[in-house]
């Protein structure tokens, strides 16, 4: 590696004050999981990095609301939100993916932040939180906005943050009356990359689906949005007919990419089977609840 400046502010603001918006060669860097195997590769090479370590607490910590809601500071290893009582109590489909998401010792160490901010297609926290109606909250000179995780990212390894800004917490609504199921499907070990990822969350009116939220990742080039499947599933029967339908939906609905996980077809088949275990998963989840 080539030799770099690094800083390490004591607060947010002086943080964000040592970011560039024009500069893509300083970065700022929590766990830094991601970012110090490219800049082993080569593939990136910092003049500066901004570590958030030292700035103020706060941003580390998990809150659960009064009104159900939670909000989840983006320095929260992801060993701390996997172990979370909070976590678990508002949304426990989070701390189930956790357990299979990359392996105990990344997980100490990566933080939620970076883990979003990395844009990562491959990821399985950005469906699994968008799946569940989350926000990101960014900061940088500016002031505050709010970004659906969904909208957050805009291609292959692309997010819309600007350089100079830093998301702090990811707020987590209510998931009173929502079911939730995250399912992958990997073609090596279980804690690995997935070549499909399908999150989904359900709300039941009855054995009637009233609304549903359906994500797609790893198999296209940014967390997808299944928007025409869900509107086949709004105001039907919690039965597996209806999975079946929208696994077929999903299936013609989808831009698939392959990679070194699947080819394009390989996993156009996987869209149709997983879509509807997910949707099995967390439908008949909500008629129990």
């Amino acid at each position: 590696m080539i030799s770099f400046e690094l800083s390490e502010p004591t607060t947010l603001s002086e943080a964000i004050s040592l970011l560039d918006a024009e500069d893509p060669e300083i970065r700022p860097i929590s766990g830094g999981t991601a970012l110090m195997l490219m800049m082993k590769s080569g593939v990136f090479r910092p003049t500066r990095l901004v570590s958030l370590q030292k700035v103020e607490a706060d941003y580390s910590r998990i809150r659960r609301g009064r009104d159900g809601s939670l909000r989840i500071g983006a320095l929260a290893s992801l060993s701390q939100i996997e172990h979370s009582g909070e976590v678990r109590g508002v949304a426990p489909v989070i701390e189930k993916t956790m357990r299979y998401l990359s392996n105990v010792r990344v997980r100490n160490v990566a933080r939620l932040g970076g883990n979003l901010a990395h844009g990562d297609p491959h990821m399985d926290l950005p469906p699994v939180l968008s799946a569940l109606g989350a926000k990101a909250i960014v900061t940088g000179p500016s002031g505050e906005r709010k970004i659906l995780i969904e909208h957050l990212f805009s291609g292959y390894y692309e997010t819309v943050l600007k350089r100079d800004e830093l998301i702090t917490f990811v707020d987590v609504p209510s998931q009173a009356g929502w079911s939730s199921a995250y399912i992958k499907c990997t073609t090596r070990s279980t804690d690995d990359w997935p070549a499909l990822g399908v999150a989904c969350s359900i709300r039941a009116e009855g054995d009637t689906i009233g609304d549903v939220r359906l994500m797609i990742s790893a198999a296209t080039e940014k967390l997808t949005r299944l928007g025409s499947t869900e509107n086949i599933l709004r105001g039907q029967k919690i039965v597996e007919a209806t999975f079946e339908r929208a696994g077929e939906s999903a299936f013609a609905e989808v831009e698939v990419v392959g990679d070194s996980r699947g080819s394009a077809a390989y996993k156009s088949e996987l869209v149709r089977v997983y879509v509807r275990r997910a949707l099995r998963q967390a439908g008949f989840g909500a008629t129990l609840s």
